[in-house]
Parts: structure tokens; sequence; C-alpha cells
């Protein structure tokens, strides 16, 4: 994986009028916890120039273009994040970058680092091509990871409900788990460590499901093409709903606190 990561480094390199300063890694590509059949590959790379009209242009489908010039890569496809000028990033003004996502890619002059990632850049993030300056990221606060924990558990309340036979239909209980760690320590750690934390200190009444959903993401290609497993995550909205109960009080528990 970050054999590819400096590749995907490099070609975007090339792509830019005045190259690439920097391409950082975060989230499960540097805290231990990526799984080839579930996870992303979270990264930021940042211009030494703002990106112009025809430097975006060649950027927005490159992860398609390295998937079909490395079919036997699995990775590459895997990559989102943005390409940003990191001058526009301090100023937080953007005129133009480059942004690939989960479902699909575009050119925006948009951004905003949730605090999940901020934290993980500041505490764990891992520069794999260009110049290394931290600085860049400066990590939340405990007023800023819990807005963004209850965003979370807004997103959790409307789309939740009901879940479909994706694998990421269980990971809406590692999040939940990993919500209320932040809640409770003020510190962001993987989803899978946050599960096992939930399980150890029985932080959910009714823990079956969690204990099978970290069994599903610690080999999720074993679990994706299962049948049983397909019909089990079909029919997961109750219990993601009884434990976003549990995240609901924790949050109103911090508030009080405050």
């Amino acid at each position: 994986m970050l054999d590819s990561a400096g590749i995907m480094a490099a070609e975007i390199s090339s792509r830019l009028d005045g190259g690439l300063d920097s391409f950082w890694l975060y989230g499960s590509a540097v805290t231990g916890d990526f799984r080839l059949g579930w996870s992303d590959i979270d990264f930021i790379a940042f211009a030494k120039r703002d990106i112009s009209e025809k430097a975006a242009e060649r950027l927005i489908m490159l992860r398609q273009e390295m998937t079909g010039k490395h079919p036997g890569n699995p990775f590459f496809r895997l990559f989102e994040g943005v390409i940003v000028s990191a001058e526009e990033l301090r100023k937080g003004a953007f005129v133009r970058l480059v942004y690939w996502g989960t479902s699909g890619q575009r050119i925006t002059n948009g951004f905003e680092l949730d605090p999940f990632a901020r934290y993980e850049l500041a505490k764990f993030g891992s520069c794999v091509y260009g110049s290394a300056e931290s600085g860049l990221f400066a990590p939340p606060d405990a007023r800023e990871l819990a807005a963004a924990v209850q965003r979370h558990y807004e997103g959790i309340r409307r789309y939740a409900v009901q879940t479909d036979e994706r694998l990421y239909s269980c990971g809406w209980l590692l999040d939940i788990s990993r919500c209320i760690y932040t809640l409770r320590t003020g510190e962001v750690i993987s989803k899978t460590a946050a599960g096992e934390w939930a399980l150890e200190n029985g932080i959910f009444e009714d823990d079956a499901p969690l204990a099978k959903a970290l069994e599903i993401r610690r080999a999720p290609l074993e679990y994706r093409d299962r049948a049983d497993v397909r019909e089990w995550l079909s029919s997961l909205g109750k219990a993601v709903q009884r434990y976003a109960d549990k995240l609901e009080a924790e949050l109103e528990r911090f508030s009080e606190t405050r």
C-alpha cells in the first residue's frame, strides 16, 4: 500500500503545474487498521502552487486511470482525499481543488477538514512524499470534536434507520463506539480499537452485534460474499439505532459537564 501511495503521489506531482509539495496519509492507512475489502486510503496532497483549471482536469480521473494501467493493483481505486494548494489551506480560502470521494470526484472551491481527520493528521499523519510540515494541521479542541460527534450522531439517525447488505452497514456500530470513546477521553483512535474498547468496558447492553462487526472488520474479504452475512447486515437498522441511543445519552452527559 505504501508503495502505491508513493507512485500515486509522483503521478499527481507530474500533472501539477508546479509539482507537489507533500503527500500525507492518515486514517486507517497509518493507524494499523487498514483492511483490504473495507478500508479507503485517506490522503491530503499539497500543490506547490494554486491549481490551474487544466491541472485539475488532468487530476480529476487519475484514480481510474491508474487502476486501468495497473489492473492487478487493488489500491489505486481506494485513494480518497483532496489535492489542494498549501497556501490556500493556510488562508482557509480556496479557488480550486480536486476532491476524490466514495461517491465520485469533483473540482470544487470548498473544503473543510473534519475534526477527526485533523486530529489524525496532527497526531498520526505520515508524509510519504515531499516535505513534512505538520504545522499545517492544527489539532481540534474538545468542543470541535464534540461537534463532530454530534454531526456523526445526526447522520446515524438519518441514514442508518435501514441498513443494506454492504459491509459498511456494521461499520455504524464501530463509528458509534469511536464517538463515545472520543467524548469520554478527548482523543481519537481507530474504529477497530474503539470497538474493542467498547466491548472490554461493557459500553452497550447488547454487545453481540458489535462483536460480530469486529469479526467482519478484521477479515472483510472472508465475509463479504456470504449470504448469511449479507442478510444480517441488511437487518442491522434497529441495532444501530439502539447503539445510537447510547451515543445520544453520552452527548447529553458531555453537554451537562461543560
